[in-house]
């Protein structure tokens, strides 16, 4: 690398701790954060805070991008030009695993020569978390408990365990293989699909290819969808899939919501084909309040915040700085973007 040191510009909110750790394992970078210019964030690992900034600090800001050689994070607030503002940017380390359909929408990589690398593992646990809840609310029969509640009632019931049960996961990248490992633990049994099914995945005992994934279905209690969105995935789970899942199914969309067809899903939920369904993702962005989801109550809606969690940002922080030390050294970075496979 050159002998002047690089500057680091830090575009979106982040704990000043975690700014500090950067500076103290880091030292031969300058690191530039003006919380100040990037706004205040609504929730926990805010990535995408609105900005309001007078003349004056929107100027003081465009001379950082200016100066900046890496960034930590996109700047969501000049996603249209920020190719021309920050000319002198090598790498961009973002903050979320699945960001290869923005960089193609935004057309990054065709304007620039830029590095991007993906968050790809720090949401994995979060992620498994989630899926763990929703197995075990539906494996314990949450909505007959619901139920009673709001009407006061008192009387037993039975419900069942995970421990037999069959899930299939639809990608096996580090959230996918982590959840395998949980549902290992509770003595579940795991298949699922993959591009390459020529090595085994650990914890998992049959894999499918894209092709193959509805011989799968009609075995499974649960089915997770934690793929990448691709040209590939795009709408890969469709209604023939859906309907060949056992009756009673529940499924877990982690992924993205054109993943799946939504509106045969809805159907499937509606008829009582699948028992349930817990969704962080959807096709459309906020949920549209006319959408006959919200009014399921077999239905989990999350608002794509299942994945935030207080550990993110020191998990952010410390890929980012792993991932310092091998630029500087002219090593390869982790979680490299493959700007065509899009993940």
């Amino acid at each position: 690398m050159a002998d002047s040191k690089l500057t680091v510009l830090i575009a979106s909110y982040l704990e000043p701790e975690h700014v500090d750790k950067i500076r103290a394992e880091v030292p031969e970078v300058d690191v530039i954060y003006r919380p100040d210019l990037l706004g205040t964030p609504r929730y926990i690992a805010d990535h995408t805070t609105p900005v309001n900034r007078t003349a004056e600090q929107e100027a003081e800001w465009q001379s950082l991008l200016a100066k900046a050689d890496i960034l930590f994070d996109f700047d969501h607030s000049h996603r249209e030009d920020i190719c021309e503002l920050a000319p002198n940017v090598k790498w961009v380390q973002a903050t979320s695993a699945g960001i290869g359909q923005f960089v193609k929408r935004m057309g990054y990589a065709d304007k620039t020569d830029w590095i991007f690398t993906t968050a790809s593992g720090v949401h994995s646990r979060p992620l498994s978390e989630f899926c763990l809840m929703a197995m075990i609310m539906f494996s314990k029969n949450y909505l007959v408990m619901q139920a009673a509640k709001e009407k006061k009632h008192w009387e037993r019931y039975g419900n069942s365990e995970l421990a037999g049960k069959t899930v299939g996961i639809v990608g096996l990248g580090r959230i996918g293989r982590d959840l395998a490992k949980v549902c290992n633990f509770f003595d579940m049994t795991v298949v699922g699909s993959r591009r390459d099914t020529s090595k085994t995945v650990e914890g998992v005992d049959k894999l499918y290819t894209p092709d193959t994934i509805i011989e799968m279905m009609p075995q499974l209690d649960y089915l997770v969808l934690a793929t990448p969105h691709t040209p590939e995935t795009d709408g890969l789970i469709s209604a023939n899939h859906i309907r060949a899942l056992k009756q009673g199914a529940v499924i877990i969309n982690i992924a993205r919501g054109v993943v799946i067809d939504q509106k045969a899903m809805t159907e499937a939920l509606q008829d009582g084909h699948l028992l349930g369904a817990a969704l962080d993702v959807f096709a459309v962005e906020p949920l549209p309040q006319d959408d006959p989801l919200w009014e399921m109550p077999n239905v989990i809606i999350s608002p794509h915040s299942a994945s935030t969690a207080d550990s993110e940002n020191g998990k952010i922080t410390q890929l980012f700085i792993t991932n310092l030390h091998h630029f500087l050294k002219g090593e390869p970075l982790l979680n490299v973007l493959d700007t065509e496979l899009l993940y």
